[in-house]
């Protein structure tokens, strides 16, 4: 049997242990023998950009269409993914900060104060924001992540949805599917 030349195994991470940390028994290895060095050791810290603009919610026009109509579906899809234990807890959440208080109080100043209850919104919407750009390391674009929401928040939502489908395949069942094709016809000669 041939050995494999220029196989290196991928790093053991001992549980408890993050892939950022290194071992002591694995400092030791890796500093004695030569290795080229690994994607994982090529990352910088450089923030990525986002694979679509804030206004290009008509590139997806399922997820702009949902954005627009139940923006609080959107948003606990988002909150889902991100690690919150359940879909319906923000999607609760975001539809009685912006649906049911921002309704109360455009009825009850007339139309005075109807931007105030969006902050809190917003201050809401930011942290699963900032949430996703250190999960798939993304600049903080156009601006920050509150002013962001506070200036354009359905945007913000649908082009979150759109980086988290863009860079999860586990977001959408049908979103991998594996073409199979049949073997060219056999003959016998």
């Amino acid at each position: 049997m041939e050995e494999q030349i220029g196989y290196i195994p991928p790093r053991y991470i001992p549980l408890g242990q993050s892939d950022r940390e290194p071992s002591d028994l694995e400092t030791s290895i890796l500093s004695t023998t030569d290795q080229s060095p690994t994607k994982e050791d090529t990352v910088t810290n450089v923030p990525v950009e986002w694979s679509s603009g804030i206004c290009a919610c008509f590139d997806d026009p399922q997820s702009c269409v949902v954005g627009t109509i139940c923006p609080c579906f959107l948003f606990g899809k988002n909150a889902e993914f991100l690690g919150s234990n359940s879909f319906m807890g923000p999607c609760t959440t975001h539809f009685i900060m912006c649906g049911i208080i921002n309704s109360f109080c455009c009825l009850v100043t007339g139309g005075l104060i109807l931007g105030f209850p969006g902050c809190f919104a917003s201050c809401y919407a930011c942290g699963y924001r900032k949430a996703l750009r250190t999960k798939f390391n993304l600049q903080e674009a156009p601006c920050g992540d509150f002013v962001t929401h506070l200036c354009c928040h359905l945007c913000a939502i649908c082009q979150e949805y759109r980086e988290i489908r863009e860079r999860s395949v586990n977001i959408d069942p049908h979103s991998n599917i594996v073409e199979i094709t049949a073997p060219p016809l056999q003959t016998m000669d």
